[in-house]
């Protein structure tokens, strides 16, 4: 298992957009991927599960990843939040 604090730093936050393109890059791993913030855990491979996990501009969310491929998967994550979701 892996895991790693990640800050949201795009403007927006986690909306519809970024949560697609988690959920694209979540689906390539073989690994299971979960978001958690304030006790509250969801997978990154159901958009409506990252709609419900608040991810404000500025807030924090830990990255936990399990799985053959999960080292992979927690960089492949890490690099969704440092391009901002490619939004910028």
């Amino acid at each position: 298992m892996q895991k790693k604090i990640l800050k949201i730093t795009n403007e927006y936050g986690i909306h519809a957009r970024p949560a697609a393109l988690i959920v694209k890059k979540a689906s390539a791993f073989e690994s299971e991927i979960f978001f958690e913030k304030d006790e509250n855990k969801v997978s990154c491979k159901s958009i409506m599960s990252l709609m419900t996990i608040e991810g404000y501009p500025g807030s924090e969310l830990t990255v936990i990843t399990d799985g053959p491929d999960e080292k992979e998967a927690l960089n492949a994550m890490e690099l969704l939040f440092l391009n901002k979701f490619n939004e910028e």
